[in-house]
């Protein structure tokens, strides 16, 4: 398969979910569903047997190994069987749902999603998402109700449609034994990658953390994410991005393979990082550098790259599908991914490494305790240290636009 065979292939996918969105939103899509659930007690009970299906993203080992071997375990405990779907895209568990409410299915193949951004932006305005149900989790009294990274998903109101799962810092790694001079800012970066042909490069958009990339280079442009408008309108398109695609066009002769090509996933980049082709990564889970440091697949020399002004930060969530049938059992698992012992589990670097979404002023002692006993990292900065001036995340409609344009411009030089 050629690269332009696959970028086709994924506009395609898109195009057709933003046609299936469009098309039940122009049929009057059924409003977001609401519980009817009175009480946990009721929830728990309906949940006893259920078998819930996980979509996620499959392409992160730490990931599956941790739901595989913590959550699931720990869901059988509370009578659940939890059940990870891998998919490549959370675009095709997004795709699976838009169908199954046009068809009006009652049992769908979906129970809960791995989700965030214009996927839940999409599936939200579509009504694929059940609402109205987080605040019957017992565990979401440890979240902060005022954090903005879990009152909203790209700019879309959350409103009890998606229960918060982990935090995430958009952060650059490089191989200090090779990097002997690491910039400071992301115009820096780019000025390191110009006098180093071929030793950086990023994944092609629509590619999540390609993605990303792109929007942190619009913010640097234009001169900070102060001045471009979290809200999408057409004129601040216009009149922001030309910079952003002159930039990104001027340094493709610069990078891996002169631009000619693009690694096509994170994965991708991550392997050529691994093997030295490439001297820069990027992620946004950076908590996971640690485990990929010590079990040797990165450079020992590996560090995360701090810039003076910040990057973007988010937060991803678990959402239940409008068509699963077995949202009590979802809910469950949703509750149980939320609770101290699981967000702690999952913090591990030697475990997944995700940063945690609990509020820690709403935490006992002991609970406290459980991520205060988690290992420091010789390779990451605490959250604390690389979320202070964390940039706010676009709203879901900037990405398609701006993943378009690049498709556009960059990748078919038009």
């Amino acid at each position: 398969m050629t690269f332009t065979l696959r970028a086709r292939n994924m506009l395609t996918g898109a195009a057709a979910i933003a046609v299936a969105a469009l098309a039940l939103a122009g049929c009057a899509a059924p409003p977001a569903a609401q519980t009817d659930f009175t009480g946990w007690d009721q929830v728990t009970a309906a949940a006893q047997g259920q078998t819930v299906r996980l979509w996620m993203y499959g392409g992160d080992e730490q990931a599956n190994s941790y739901v595989d071997n913590t959550l699931t375990p720990a869901a059988a405990k509370e009578g659940v069987t939890l059940q990870r779907v891998p998919v490549a895209d959370t675009k095709d568990a997004l795709n699976r749902v838009l169908t199954e409410v046009q068809a009006g299915t009652r049992e769908g193949g979906v129970d809960l999603v791995w989700v965030n951004g214009d996927n839940f932006g999409t599936g939200k305005q579509a009504g694929a998402w059940w609402c109205g149900w987080t605040p019957m989790l017992p565990n979401m009294k440890l979240t902060a109700p005022s954090d903005p990274l879990l009152a909203n998903d790209f700019g879309t109101p959350v409103e009890g449609c998606e229960a918060p799962w982990s935090k995430a810092q958009f952060s650059f790694a490089y191989n200090s034994a090779t990097v002997t001079d690491p910039p400071k800012t992301l115009a820096g970066l780019l000025d390191w990658a110009r006098t180093h042909p071929g030793r950086f490069t990023y994944p092609a958009p629509p590619d999540f953390t390609g993605s990303v990339f792109t929007r942190q280079v619009l913010y640097s442009v234009s001169g900070g994410y102060t001045n471009v408008p979290l809200g999408f309108d057409r004129a601040s398109f216009d009149r922001l991005t030309p910079a952003l695609f002159d930039t990104l066009t001027g340094l493709a002769p610069s990078l891996w393979r002169e631009g000619k090509t693009y690694p096509k996933t994170s994965g991708e980049l991550n392997a050529l990082f691994a093997g030295g082709q490439v001297d820069f990564t990027m992620t946004y889970g950076p908590a996971t550098l640690t485990k990929l440091v010590a079990d040797g697949t990165y450079p020992a020399a590996t560090k995360v790259l701090t810039l003076d002004e910040g990057t973007v930060g988010n937060a991803s969530f678990l959402a239940i599908p409008s068509t699963s049938g077995h949202q009590a059992g979802a809910m469950v698992v949703a509750n149980l991914a939320l609770s101290p012992e699981q967000q702690a589990a999952k913090a591990d670097p030697r475990v997944w490494g995700q940063f945690p979404v609990l509020d820690p002023a709403a935490l006992s002692a002991p609970q406290r305790a459980m991520f205060d006993a988690l290992p420091p990292s010789p390779v990451v900065p605490a959250y604390d240290v690389l979320s202070k001036s964390a940039n706010p995340e676009l709203s879901a409609a900037w990405v398609p636009e701006l993943d378009e344009a690049w498709r556009r411009q960059i990748l078919t030089g038009r």
